[in-house]
């Protein structure tokens, strides 16, 4: 049996290669695949989520991985029906949501592992969504530094896209590169295994699984294909001219100033520098110019143009004519706009796209202009506005009535774990200062929510927990909740405040984890000792899973279970034993005494 890293790792060089992917069904016989995708499913919330059956990550063990693996080689494994349910969307709409079973779940992630490793490397430097070391940020900052100069901002959205990819076309895109029947099938299988919604059966005629694990590389792999179009067709034939001719009249007009300069004249130089530094310098409207980028993040895409508007239209065009000819999407009309660059702001990934025009703003010294054509992040105010309206009522802050059972700790952690991830997701937008506002109304929101906790006043609430903060950015006024530990540990410190809003121009929020060079995590570790942490016994080892350590508290009276202690100690959510203990934890019986 070859470890993961070495498999992947093999697969990898292919992919690097552009060479077909042969007799890759095998790989799905090799337990140390499904080792190294139980580590990564296991930290997930979603491992203790039921589907269509009660099957979850709890009692996970060495035989379930054994049975998949025999399904398998047998071509007996059937996908199960997912769990449909939905999830609001900030358009006030909802978003169907599959939940498959653990099963399931745990082979989508092996077949992931594999599909990533091969098409990663073949995939476009322009795509950013659902790929390693990716994420909104990096997108974000490749727009910021090469798009200088852009004039038009095509902004594109697809339709309902993951619901509308096409079977047929995704399984030829596959079979180009993958050259193996049962792969092929199995994964045909997965897209067409349906959906319960009420214990009613539907069928998927087309999209991918929404909330399958293997659903965003798919989905990857489909777009791909527009993105080889727009680097293939249109960046050729739109982009041409090395740089934009220089204007006759402005490089006449400085030397005139020198000149002017040279004799004295300092007023007249004076005015007629004022005069050129109002025009361009090299022309915006030549005809042998034109520059077109473009960058991709899942099914939300941006060009960049250089140019007139009239080609701006038909680029727009030409990538609805080729979605739905060739990949059977549709662009949707309401979201798929051209905006002026300087004089409108395009919205991509949340931020406000913009191209700065200020004549006023030169660098002292060289006298030349220093934001010109410059792409501008900005910080929406309506995501602001809507923020505020959370923690506001009649237009005032107010407490939230729904955290006042939880304790003090809870509430400020809760607080500032909101505001952080709003701070640090803006940090490319130069007018992060906007947060002043939102950070303001939570202030008063979580003071208002302990005062009435706690039946004091607000004042009050600054007198029991206000305190300065040290941070490496300097010092900041802020709440503090400390809860203290037994055994000499350090007390839990939970703190609002100290969250600096600066604009960050090299900021990096991955929204897909690095790649883990260690195929085995400590859980997985724990599962191959094939020892019950309880009664030392070796059989049947299976992995007990709980939800939240707080848990924990809730597990009955005291003395608290010998399994609770363990893992309450270990600060782990997970704790191997042996079948017979297992089932006693969960029928609420004292599992086996550990032996000498």
């Amino acid at each position: 049996m070859q470890d993961a890293k070495t498999v992947l790792g093999v697969i990898r060089d292919r992919g690097r290669r552009g060479l077909p992917l042969q007799r890759v069904y095998r790989q799905l016989f090799n337990p140390a695949l499904y080792l190294l995708a139980y580590g990564r499913l296991a930290k997930n919330k979603g491992a203790m989520t039921p589907g269509v059956t009660a099957e979850t990550a709890d009692g996970m063990s060495r035989a379930k991985i054994d049975t998949i693996i025999g399904a398998l080689r047998f071509e007996r494994f059937r996908w199960a029906p997912v769990r449909r349910t939905y999830i609001p969307r900030k358009n006030g709409k909802v978003r169907p949501l599959g939940l498959p079973t653990w099963s399931s779940k745990l082979l989508q992630e092996v077949i992931r592992l594999i599909l990533e490793a091969y098409y990663e490397p073949q995939f476009s430097d322009q795509s950013h969504g659902f790929r390693p070391t990716r994420g909104c940020h990096t997108a974000l900052s490749t727009i910021h530094n090469g798009w200088t100069g852009s004039t038009w901002l095509i902004e594109g959205d697809i339709s309902a896209c993951f619901d509308s990819l096409d079977h047929e076309i995704l399984l030829a895109i596959v079979a180009e590169k993958i050259h193996d029947g049962r792969f092929l099938r199995l994964i045909a299988d997965l897209l067409k295994a349906g959906y319960l919604e009420e214990w009613t059966f539907g069928r998927t005629l087309s999209g991918v699984p929404q909330g399958g694990v293997v659903s965003p590389v798919l989905s990857n792999v489909y777009l791909d294909r527009l993105d080889r179009f727009v680097e293939h067709t249109l960046l050729p034939t739109y982009n041409r001219g090395t740089e934009r001719p220089k204007v006759p009249e402005y490089q006449w007009m400085v030397m005139k100033a020198k000149r002017l300069e040279r004799a004295g004249k300092r007023e007249a130089a004076k005015m007629l520098r004022r005069q050129f530094q109002a025009m361009p310098s090299r022309d915006p409207h030549a005809p042998g110019y034109r520059r077109l980028r473009y960058i991709r993040y899942a099914d939300d895409f941006l060009l960049g143009f250089a140019g007139p508007r009239a080609e701006a239209e038909e680029i727009k065009h030409c990538i609805r004519e080729f979605l739905s000819k060739d990949l059977k999407l549709e662009l949707s009309e309401a979201k798929t706009l051209v905006t002026h660059a300087r004089t409108e702001v395009a919205r991509f990934l949340g931020y406000e796209v913009s191209v700065l025009q200020d004549d006023t703003r030169r660098l002292r010294r060289r006298r030349a202009r220093t934001v010109n054509g410059g792409i501008r992040l900005g910080l929406p105010a309506d995501f602001v506005l809507k923020k505020c309206a959370t923690y506001m009522k009649c237009g005032k802050p107010v407490h939230l009535a729904e955290r006042i059972h939880d304790d003090a700790f809870s509430i400020v952690a809760q607080y500032q774990q909101e505001f952080r991830g709003a701070a640090e997701y803006f940090q490319l937008a130069t007018n992060l200062h906007r947060l002043n506002r939102l950070k303001w109304v939570m202030e008063q929101s979580v003071t208002k929510t302990l005062a009435r906790k706690f039946q004091i006043s607000v004042h009050q609430v600054y007198r029991r927990y206000g305190t300065t903060l040290q941070t490496r950015h300097g010092r900041y006024k802020g709440l503090e909740v400390k809860v203290q530990r037994d055994g000499g540990k350090e007390p839990l410190v939970a703190q609002w405040g100290g969250i600096p809003l600066r604009h960050r121009r090299t900021a990096i929020l991955n929204d897909q984890p690095a790649p883990v060079w260690n195929d085995r995590t400590e859980l997985v570790e724990r599962l191959l000792a094939d020892e019950c942490e309880l009664c030392g016994t070796h059989e049947a080892v299976q992995v007990h899973h709980i939800r939240h350590l707080k848990d924990l508290k809730r597990s009955g009276r005291a003395p608290k279970p010998a399994w609770v202690q363990r893992m309450a100690a270990r600060q782990r959510k997970t704790l191997a034993v042996c079948h017979p203990c297992h089932t006693a934890i969960h029928l609420g019986q004292p599992p086996g005494k550990t032996r000498t």
